[in-house]
């Protein structure tokens, strides 16, 4: 018998697939896969040797008896399967978005409050390592003051990306589920974890997607966009999310006097000119860092009035997983906080549901895009 935490996987595609390697990266043991299809599932588990698969979660709760289960399912999906696990006393590693709504998110925090289990929301591009450089170089006062934030990103996607998930509020789709969480875990790791206020608008320019069959992995969908998009008899779906959104926030800090001021500009479908980025201004000097969310280099502005490139340190570079993708690496990063979390060792804040709960309240308001003044009438 094995003394390994186990761990069961709700979710064949992409994320499942991936937290599966980062779980057996942190030392535990994958016992089983759940699925909706029973060829893919079971295919899945051959593939990556995971010893059982099945298609009832209730099932695989009660037959492989888990120390942690890990939701890699769509947000909208979320729900029903994080509550029988809590109340089967599992440990929840969660993906964003936590769930659909504010309201759900709130109830699943305060289940596994009174349940007492351990919960961990990825959100995790916050371990990117040029972001752990910058925070800490903020904290080692490298910047002074941090005053203000800026997070600028266009992603420039495919508008004809297959119908799915991604493009329903109800299953969990939108940017601001699937980008923003991770902006606002990257600015509050480096600056403060405190959100005093937030405003924002929200904007659909996608409006529908082809309906396209056989996309079982998000990494992949874009293999799936038809050849012909004008052909009669390909079906359409709608699209009733958002696509770019515009945020303002203001977070308290540990290193500065006043509110941080905080924007956040995101355009799924719009082409960039000059690269994304994410700078952090204060009130000696900045942080500069290359790409959305975070990769580098980094760049610091100082005393000598000029931005120089800032190699990574070695502790940092030494403390991250060794493995290719940047989602891959940041859910190994978390995924081996919350192994040693539940073994009792000591390890840093991490985010858990408190964090997911506060971030789709967060979405719920900025959703209602109710924070425009009318100034028609002045002259």
């Amino acid at each position: 018998m094995s003394n390994k935490i186990k761990v069961l996987v709700h979710g064949t595609g992409f994320a499942g697939q991936g937290h599966t390697d980062a779980f057996r990266y942190a030392g535990a043991e994958v016992v089983g896969i759940v699925g909706r299809t029973k060829s893919v599932v079971e295919q899945v588990a051959k593939d990556m040797s995971i010893p059982y698969a099945g298609t009832n979660w209730q099932q695989a709760l009660e037959e492989c008896k888990p120390d942690v289960v890990s939701i890699a399912t769509p947000g909208g999906a979320h729900v029903k399967p994080i509550e029988q696990a809590i109340e089967f006393g599992c440990h929840v590693f969660c993906d964003k978005p936590l769930t659909q709504s504010g309201a759900t998110s709130k109830a699943l925090y305060q289940l596994a409050q009174a349940k007492n289990v351990k919960t961990a929301f990825a959100a995790s591009f916050r371990y990117m390592p040029e972001i752990l450089h910058a925070k800490k170089l903020v904290a080692e006062g490298v910047i002074g003051e941090p005053l203000e934030v800026e997070c600028i990103s266009h992603f420039n996607l495919e508008r004809d990306i297959p119908f799915g998930w991604s493009h329903r509020k109800e299953e969990g789709g939108g940017r601001l589920n699937n980008n923003f969480t991770h902006m606002m875990s990257i600015v509050t790791s480096v600056v403060g974890e405190k959100i005093l206020s937030i405003m924002g608008e929200v904007r659909d320019d996608l409006g529908k997607a082809p309906i396209v069959e056989g996309v079982h992995n998000f990494k992949t969908r874009r293999d799936f966009i038809p050849k012909d998009l004008n052909d009669a008899s390909l079906q359409w779906g709608e699209s009733n999310v958002e696509w770019s959104y515009n945020v303002l926030a203001q977070l308290e800090s540990p290193f500065a006097e006043k509110p941080v001021s905080v924007m956040f500009k995101h355009g799924g479908l719009h082409p960039r000119f000059n690269e994304d980025h994410i700078v952090f201004y204060g009130s000696k000097g900045a942080i500069y860092i290359k790409g959305h969310y975070g990769a580098g280099p980094l760049y610091i502005y100082g005393d000598n009035k000029e931005w120089q490139e800032v190699p990574l340190p070695a502790e940092i570079a030494a403390d991250v997983p060794n493995v290719e993708g940047d989602t891959e690496r940041n859910w190994r990063y978390l995924i081996r906080e919350l192994v040693k979390d539940i073994k009792g060792e000591t390890v840093p804040p991490y985010q858990t549901f408190k964090e997911g709960s506060q971030y789709q309240q967060l979405i719920d308001l900025i959703r209602k895009n109710d924070y425009w003044v009318d100034v028609s009438h002045l002259q």
